[in-house]
């Protein structure tokens, strides 16, 4: 077993028949399977996932909905009253999983694929007041309409190509958002790519 602790990430060793592979973050344990996506840097994510429930701020009456979801890297830590949502049947079922490990009873993971209209999802017909997405690098074109049907108070987008960031962002900005704060991180040192966050809120007097 290795346990970097300075960074709070640990891989147990899949010698032992009941032992996953799991790391930890904002105090809730993730389990994922070696073909999961997860995040590569272990310090950069706890940098990310911090930022995002900073940006958020999150109130006890909040209806958060988190798109693109994965397995939960986001959607667990929020903690809140959460929809999580991702395209991967897999990553579904390891958030509901991870969700039930951690017993956290107010999260809800769906399966959707959200480049489709998503008018008939049972989550499209919820309100939601705060919104994040961490799409991949095609973006979230086919989404970032229905983001703008939802009124959503702030919108925090992590991105992994800057050039959809751009692209998607411009629907926000034309519709009553203004972009607030934007954040680079190193998540692939030595490489030309960087994760970036944007964080975006809606202007309440138009």
């Amino acid at each position: 077993m290795v346990d970097n602790s300075a960074n709070r990430l640990k891989f147990v060793s899949l010698a032992s028949n009941d032992s996953e592979p799991y790391y930890s973050i904002e105090n809730v344990k993730l389990i994922f399977d070696p073909q999961n996506f997860i995040q590569v840097s272990p310090e950069i994510n706890k940098k990310m996932v911090a930022q995002a429930l900073d940006w958020l701020a999150l109130e006890p009456q909040d209806r958060v909905l988190d798109l693109f979801c994965g397995m939960g890297n986001f959607t667990l830590p929020i903690a809140r009253h959460v929809n999580g949502v991702e395209g991967v049947v897999e990553l579904v079922a390891q958030g509901r999983y991870n969700a039930s490990l951690n017993q956290l009873t107010n999260v809800e993971f769906y399966q959707a694929d959200l480049e489709f209209d998503i008018n008939c999802q049972p989550w499209a017909k919820m309100g939601f007041n705060k919104i994040l997405l961490d799409p991949a690098r095609a973006g979230a074109m086919g989404v970032m309409p229905h983001i703008i049907k939802f009124k959503p108070e702030r919108v925090v987008y992590i991105s992994c190509n800057p050039t959809t960031l751009v692209k998607d962002s411009q629907q926000l900005l034309t519709t009553g958002y203004q972009l607030m704060s934007v954040r680079m991180l190193d998540m692939f040192p030595h490489t030309s790519h960087l994760e970036s966050m944007a964080l975006f809120c809606r202007d309440l007097s138009k």
